[in-house]
């Protein structure tokens, strides 16, 4: 009995410490069950077919309609300027005159000589019809009529070339010239440029060629004119697929009226390759682990992960091509919070 008294010390001491583990941790337990599980709040989206773009992309380079050099063809000093920077000008338009005082008084002297000449030819040729003059006399008056009427056009011709004139209707550069100076064949005296109309030439991938055809619609755009699209179409297909490259040469025309657009300009081409109707997500959607991508369905308040297999991706969206089906419902927002099986509160639906 008193052995047994010696070691009831120990007991107490174990039951003490076995109810307080029991009074701390129990209760709280029991708390936390029976505290109600927390909701994130998240955006969600129906999941449905829409169409959905195939697009090419390509980068090209504009140029203008119709562009030359305003050069001179014969070698003189610059007597008269009709233009100035940057004017817009019509086909024939006069731009420039050089010296052609000594062509205005050959013209004019050749005038009375042709006057003359052909005033003999008419006497002569009455005196033929009387046998007075030789019938060789009159071929000889003849021959000199036209010679004279040959060298009269000639330098019309060359009085033409002293006056420099718009090919056609477009915008003209900078002048390279003034009044006074000297130029000769090759001297470049400004730029003229059909704007109205830009050609973009771009290459596209063999790949592709079976998806590009004379007047399909392309869309540009140009960081000059961030958020600004361009719209086109195909003019052209090269014959022949480049063998060092793979691809074709492909030419376009935009509108150009307003003139926003200008040779030498890099432009981002994109071509549409066909439109499918197919599930589309937005990208903040997907949660990728991996190599894999996954995204959390809604049921019944609940959020599931589902692996997906995605397809083609445009800025912001992507293609669904298996995993989901029309009608799930697809946390596009919050998903950072998630984890599989979390409960979640929709806040708001969402469009693509």
């Amino acid at each position: 009995m008193s052995k047994g008294l010696k070691f009831s010390p120990l007991l107490v001491a174990l039951g003490v410490c076995i109810a307080l583990v029991v009074y701390l941790y129990l209760p709280k337990d029991s708390e936390e069950k029976s505290r109600p599980s927390f909701a994130a709040s998240v955006v969600s989206h129906v999941v449905k077919k829409e169409e959905f773009e195939i697009l090419v992309e390509a980068l090209g380079t504009a140029t203008a309609n119709e562009s030359v050099m305003i050069t001179a063809q014969t070698s003189d000093i610059v007597q008269q300027l009709h233009f100035n920077d940057s004017d817009v000008v019509k086909k024939g338009q006069l731009l420039l005159e050089l010296d052609d005082k000594v062509e205005k008084a050959r013209i004019a002297e050749l005038d009375v000589s042709l006057k003359e000449a052909e005033r003999q030819l008419k006497r002569v040729s009455d005196l033929a019809k009387s046998n007075v003059a030789s019938e060789q006399l009159l071929d000889e008056q003849e021959a000199r009529v036209k010679s004279l009427k040959a060298q009269y056009i000639v330098s019309e011709t060359e009085l033409d070339e002293l006056q420099i004139k718009a090919p056609f209707d477009g915008l003209l550069g900078v002048r390279e010239v003034s009044i006074g100076a000297f130029v000769k064949p090759g001297d470049l005296i400004t730029t003229l440029d059909d704007l109205s109309t830009i050609k973009v030439d771009f290459d596209v991938a063999e790949v592709h060629l079976s998806s590009i055809a004379i007047g399909q619609k392309i869309r540009s755009t140009s960081i000059a004119y961030e958020g600004e699209i361009f719209e086109g179409t195909i003019a052209s297909v090269g014959s022949r697929v480049d063998p060092s490259t793979r691809s074709v040469k492909v030419r376009a025309v935009i509108d150009n009226q307003d003139l926003k657009l200008r040779p030498g300009m890099l432009l981002q081409i994109l071509l549409q390759k066909q439109v499918l109707n197919t599930l589309v997500l937005p990208e903040s959607a997907l949660v990728p682990l991996e190599d894999s991508q996954f995204v959390f369905v809604i049921k019944d308040d609940k959020a599931v992960k589902v692996e997906v297999e995605i397809g083609d991706r445009k800025p912001g969206i992507v293609q669904i091509i298996g995993g989901l089906k029309v009608g799930d419902i697809v946390v596009i927002e919050g998903t950072l919070k998630l984890r599989d099986g979390s409960s979640v509160n929709v806040v708001n639906d969402s469009e693509v």
